[in-house]
């Protein structure tokens, strides 16, 4: 389930994306973190909740292995919260987010984290922003007061939003404008979304993001950043009661300063019509076929269908026994990969994608028809036991083994919290995919692989080569 809408973050800093050619190079655009396809089997059996005075909520995670601990503190809001002509202010107020307070001026956060052997790092998506610390444990209320300093003291001015600006322009020129792969996914949720906010990149439309100045910074920031729109998550070496004792002391004291309405967004009609995009660029080494289904997250999907898009998608394109791989890879060779992926963790409607990479010889057309084939077949005669057992035990497995990053159950809490899901929804994961049966993931791709619900995407060197048509005879 824990799969991320695709993130962007400062420049230079780590992050990862959904499992799409379009995701990775776009990945920087949201300084997105790595998401698995699944979550734990007994994801913190002592994974602790609260929410303090001021609506703060506080997850504590404990895992007493090492000495260290790992701090986020997740706003929810992200780019689909966006203004209309504003694309890209989420993003670029996480990057002015470094600015400085009057308490901490501009680079003493950092410094001071450098100094104590911390590190640091920021990520925005569609449905959040999140900023995160790993720092060793005695240093937790250094982190907090920190944070809760930036929540509402951040101090803007001409002089070091302007500079900001730039450094997001080039960020979209590297990461978006120099990227074919990244704008053949822009093209694609612009395609696939008509109606929701989900269609602007994360990063913003480039002409909308010249535009971006102090004053819309500090609006989106005076709506957004307050403690009642807020989600702390502490993993590592503490308790829950000294991790909430420091959380009432640092992000206790700052008031709310903005009611925060429920997220009701524009919302997608039922699609109705294939649409194809294709982009075709010099610089393309090897062309690509991607394809988007519309369907429902986790949150919008009707008990267990959200399940059995996960299970799907592993079938369908999660390693070298998967249904794409065996047969576009290895038994006719027309592929030299191939990927499916499902981004179950999102508010609203969410994508489920293939991309399969074709042969020198083998064009896009030809492939195509074949990946059709491939999910033509599940729709009609389902899976197997043997794959449906494997993928179940595969998930549930990996996710086991996640636990042993400490980060990465501080990014589930985090991510399940700010869209919607419930602690108890991650702890409960395991169990609802055990329950998946071949039925359910046939109805799946019954259901939500019907090509009227899917944008497919040509990445290409050159266009088609179209002949003119000719010009009608003259008769005397």
């Amino acid at each position: 389930m824990l799969q991320s809408k695709t993130v962007t973050g400062r420049t230079n800093r780590f992050l990862a994306g959904k499992q799409s050619t379009f995701a990775v190079a776009l990945a920087m655009m949201v300084s997105v973190v790595p998401a698995q396809s699944a979550r734990a089997e007994t994801i913190g059996p002592n994974v602790s909740h609260f929410t303090l005075n001021n609506g703060l909520e506080l997850v504590v995670v404990p895992d007493h292995r090492v000495p260290v601990l790992t701090h986020m503190i997740w706003y929810k809001v992200g780019s689909a919260d966006e203004p209309p002509g504003k694309s890209g202010i989420a993003h670029f107020l996480e990057h002015l987010m470094f600015k400085g307070t009057a308490k901490s001026p501009a680079g003493l956060f950092s410094q001071t984290l450098a100094t104590i052997g911390g590190q640091e790092n920021a990520f925005t998506a569609t449905d959040y922003t999140a900023f995160f610390q790993r720092v060793s444990r005695e240093h937790l209320a250094t982190v907090m007061a920190f944070e809760a300093d930036r929540m509402t003291g951040l101090i803007l001015n001409d002089d070091n939003v302007r500079p900001e600006l730039s450094v997001v322009l080039e960020e979209w020129n590297m990461r978006v404008g120099n990227s074919p792969d990244a704008r053949l996914g822009e093209q694609m949720t612009a395609a696939l979304y008509v109606n929701h906010p989900y269609e602007k990149p994360v990063i913003g439309w480039h002409h909308e993001i010249e535009k971006l100045d102090r004053e819309d910074a500090l609006a989106f920031y005076r709506r957004f950043y307050t403690p009642n729109n807020a989600v702390v998550v502490v993993t590592g070496d503490v308790t829950a009661e000294e991790v909430k004792k420091v959380a009432e002391q640092t992000y206790g004291a700052v008031k709310p300063r903005a009611d925060i309405a429920p997220r009701v967004r524009p919302q997608e009609p039922e699609p109705s019509a294939i649409r194809q995009v294709t982009v075709a660029d010099p610089r393309v080494a090897q062309p690509t076929l991607e394809r988007s289904y519309l369907v429902p997250c986790y949150r919008t999907a009707k008990p267990g269908e959200g399940e059995a898009l996960d299970v799907l998608a592993h079938i369908l394109g999660s390693g070298s026994t998967s249904r794409l791989y065996r047969f576009l890879v290895a038994e006719r060779g027309l592929a030299t990969n191939a990927a499916a992926y499902y981004s179950g963790t999102s508010f609203d409607p969410t994508r489920f994608g293939v991309s399969v990479t074709p042969q020198p010889n083998v064009t896009l057309p030809q492939l195509e028809t074949d990946l059709d084939q491939v999910i033509a077949e599940i729709a009609e005669k389902g899976v197997t036991p043997e794959e449906l057992t494997r993928a179940k035990s595969r998930m549930i497995a990996d996710a086991v083994y996640a636990q042993d990053n400490q980060a990465t159950l501080a990014r589930w809490y985090g991510a399940a919290l700010t869209t919607g899901a419930t602690i108890d929804d991650v702890r409960a994961w395991p169990d609802r995919i055990r329950a998946v049966t071949a039925d359910a993931v046939r109805d799946a791709a019954q259901t939500w692989l019907q090509k009227q619900r899917s944008v497919t995407g040509y990445l290409v060197k050159e266009w088609p080569h179209v002949e003119p048509p000719k010009s009608p005879e003259k008769h005397s």
